[in-house]
This record gives structure tokens, sequence and C-alpha cells, in this order.
């Protein structure tokens, strides 16, 4: 839980703990290109892969 800093010009930017950084920088970051890859992939009609469960391209009942 040490404290990951930003700075800017010297000046403290923002200050959290490490794993704060990692969940909020890192993991929203993958996130968001992961839903930028599903809609490049749905216009393009192309069926999206599930990633965590089925996704809505793909039918239960098959």
């Amino acid at each position: 839980m040490r404290l990951w800093t930003l700075l800017h010009d010297g000046k403290t930017t923002k200050s959290m703990p490490k794993a704060a950084v990692l969940r909020s920088f890192v993991m929203n970051h993958a996130i968001h290109h992961r839903a930028q890859l599903g809609m490049y992939l749905r216009l393009n009609d192309v069926a999206v892969p599930s990633i965590y469960g089925p996704s809505a391209d793909e039918n239960p009942f098959a």
C-alpha cells in the first residue's frame, strides 16, 4: 500500500496507493479498449466473442 505520486514540474498532482493506480489507470484503460474493439466488430457486422460469459451475438438456445 505504498503511495504512488504523480508530479508535474516537481509539484504533487495526484497521490494514491499503488494498488489504486493499477486498478484505476491500467485496468480501466484495458477495459476501455476492449469496449472499443467490441464496437468496431459490431459496426463491421462481425459477431463479438464472449469475454465474460455469452455475448448478445450468441444464441443460448442453439
